[in-house]
């Protein structure tokens, strides 16, 4: 009997046992956990204008570039001028062996004063005409000889400019190989930018250009479009501008590399901060946060254009005056409660 009594007891605590788990268990299930409220700091979509431009890298060239050469081989009987000297047009960089040019100088002599005296025969009908325009004829032929021969025979700068190679001395035989001197015009100077051929359109004769040189730090060259090809390079799709810039002071020199900041147009366009983009893994796509009303944010795709100064040109998906997360947006996903500590 007293075994009888304490099965009960037992079998009474353990329906208690049961009943408050039963309860506790009931209780937690009417527990909701706290949801978490990012802390972010937002920025307004805004209206500014935005330059379309790009920068591409160049080498400075020069404007113009002459092999100064006789027209045939000779004697080298006077150097003028050394590499690094300025010269101007016209002057006398040179001076060929001159024993061909005096023969023709002696025969141009002696074919004016027989033309001059046959003149006065045909004139009062001592000779024919087709005498006259023989001894005429004979005249001119030895005029241009001997002009050619000043030309090749006394050596002039066809430029002003500078004198970058010379690769003869006084006293050699010119023999056809090599020019005696290059000559370089570098005011102004000359640089050819490879650009995309999606901007073709966008570039016109005498836009504007800002040129730097990494050898003349702090400097900045304005130049002008001077040039545009009008083909398109299939292996790059690129196409060619001319640029050129006056370089007064000669400061910018052939060689050296350059870059080139093209300005095509100013476009208003909706910006944002830079900070504020985010890309989608596995694509290229970019996305933002924009705040909803009622402090939520929503995930949106947008199209970014020029990237300036820290901020971003949206060409699509966003419109002026939304606000978009620009900090604390990296556990955030489209429904998510945020709290706004900035604006």
């Amino acid at each position: 009997m007293k075994y009888g009594i304490n099965s009960f007891v037992i079998a009474g605590l353990a329906l208690m046992a049961l009943s408050c788990a039963q309860n506790s268990s009931t209780g937690n299930a009417d527990v909701k956990m706290p949801q978490v409220v990012n802390n972010v700091e937002v920025a307004t979509a805004v209206i500014k204008e935005v330059p379309q431009d790009e920068t591409y890298t160049t080498t400075v060239q020069a404007y113009v570039t002459n092999n100064v050469v006789p027209q045939s081989g000779s004697r080298i009987k006077k150097i003028n001028v050394e590499i690094g000297d300025f010269v101007r047009v016209g002057q006398v960089l040179a001076e060929m062996d001159q024993a061909n040019l005096q023969q023709t100088r002696l025969k141009l002599a002696n074919d004016s004063t027989e033309l001059g005296r046959l003149k006065e025969l045909y004139a009062q009908g001592g000779i024919s005409k087709s005498d006259f325009e023989q001894v005429q004829l004979a005249y001119n032929v030895s005029k241009t000889q001997y002009e050619n021969l000043v030309e090749n025979t006394i050596l002039r700068s066809p430029v002003n400019g500078v004198i970058t190679a010379r690769n003869y001395d006084a006293g050699d035989m010119y023999a056809m190989s090599s020019p005696i001197f290059t000559v370089q015009q570098i005011t102004p100077v000359k640089l050819l930018v490879a650009i995309s051929e999606t901007d073709y359109t966008k570039v016109k004769k005498g836009d504007s250009v800002q040129v730097t040189a990494d050898a003349l730090p702090g400097r900045t060259f304005t130049g002008k479009v001077d040039r545009i090809y009008p083909t398109i390079d299939p292996a790059t799709h690129t196409f060619t501008v001319e640029v050129v810039v006056q370089n007064s002071d000669r400061a910018l020199r052939p060689g050296m590399f350059a870059r080139a900041h093209v300005t095509f147009a100013v476009n208003k366009s909706i910006v944002i901060p830079d900070s504020g983009i985010m890309k989608l893994q596995g694509s290229g796509q970019k996305s933002v946060f924009v705040l909803n009303s009622d402090n939520t944010v929503s995930s949106r795709v947008v199209t970014v254009g020029r990237h300036y100064e820290g901020q971003y040109e949206i060409l699509s998906g966003l419109s002026e005056g939304e606000q978009v997360v620009v900090k604390g947006f990296s556990s955030l996903k489209s429904g998510s409660e945020v709290n706004v500590i900035s604006k």
